[in-house]
């Protein structure tokens, strides 16, 4: 029987498909601790105030890539190519989500709206790294060699989700509820999108590597398919809405230490 349990365990079984695994994840945390760590350098003076809780949602990012690397590090593998297909930030940067790396690069400070965009993007995208450690730690909080990483990582992901909501909901009431909106419906359709692209690209490379029946990938990328007609119907709720977290200020302190596999 197909289930995320028994295909991620295929993939943690086998050292190819775990190192493609391993090396997407890392390449795409380290990227959003580099775009996090710009904006939190370009802020403007107005929303100075959210500098540090970047920059604490960047560090975080970086552990992750750092956390992933070392992982493959603990098996004695090394990280390879990201191939493009599967390279989900670079996607979305692609279809206009989020903040371009040329004003991320340049030394001009950030605008207000430029901030929202990328709280926007962020809650959106957070939404999604937040489900599938959830998953993860369902199945394999308690495992001796990835545990202490999948919860971490997801205790991280659910601080960041948090932040995102309060501070949308702070700006909101400060008069930028429409474009907030606005915003995030746009970057969760692209976002569904990407993931499912994404999505399907790496389950042809695993396929490849573990061998998989046609049978069995014809009923991956119907499954795939099928998630994306759900959230393209309204599934995507959950990506949209705002509701003031239980947990106030989740980015309001130092970021943690990785744990000891690093």
């Amino acid at each position: 029987m197909l289930t995320a349990r028994s295909l991620f365990q295929e993939i943690l079984d086998n050292d190819d498909a775990y190192r493609l695994f391993c090396s997407i994840a890392a390449g795409g945390e380290a990227q959003g601790g580099w775009e996090n760590g710009r904006i939190a350098a370009l802020v403007p003076e107005s929303l100075r105030h959210l500098a540090p809780k970047i920059a604490r949602h960047g560090a975080d990012e970086d552990k992750h890539g750092r956390i992933f690397n070392g992982l493959l590090r603990r098996r004695g593998l090394e990280p390879c190519t990201v191939p493009a297909e599967t390279d989900y930030t670079m996607l979305l940067e692609r279809r206009g989500i989020g903040l371009p790396h040329t004003k991320l690069r340049a030394d001009e400070p950030l605008s207000e709206r430029d901030v929202i965009v990328y709280l926007a993007h962020s809650r959106v995208t957070e939404q999604r790294a937040a489900d599938q450690m959830d998953m993860l730690a369902r199945h394999f909080a308690g495992h001796p060699e990835i545990g202490a990483a999948v919860r971490v990582i997801r205790a991280d992901e659910t601080n960041h989700l948090a932040y995102c909501h309060e501070e949308l909901l702070r700006l909101a009431a400060d008069g930028h509820g429409r474009l907030i909106q606005d915003l995030l419906r746009r970057s969760a359709l692209a976002e569904i999108a990407v993931h499912r692209d994404v999505s399907l690209a790496v389950m042809t490379r695993m396929g490849r590597i573990l061998r998989w029946p046609a049978a069995k990938a014809t009923a991956l990328a119907a499954g795939i398919h099928a998630l994306y007609a759900y959230e393209r119907l309204g599934g995507l709720r959950r990506m949209v809405t705002l509701r003031m977290p239980e947990r106030r200020d989740a980015l309001g302190g130092p970021a943690t230490t990785a744990p000891e596999l690093v």
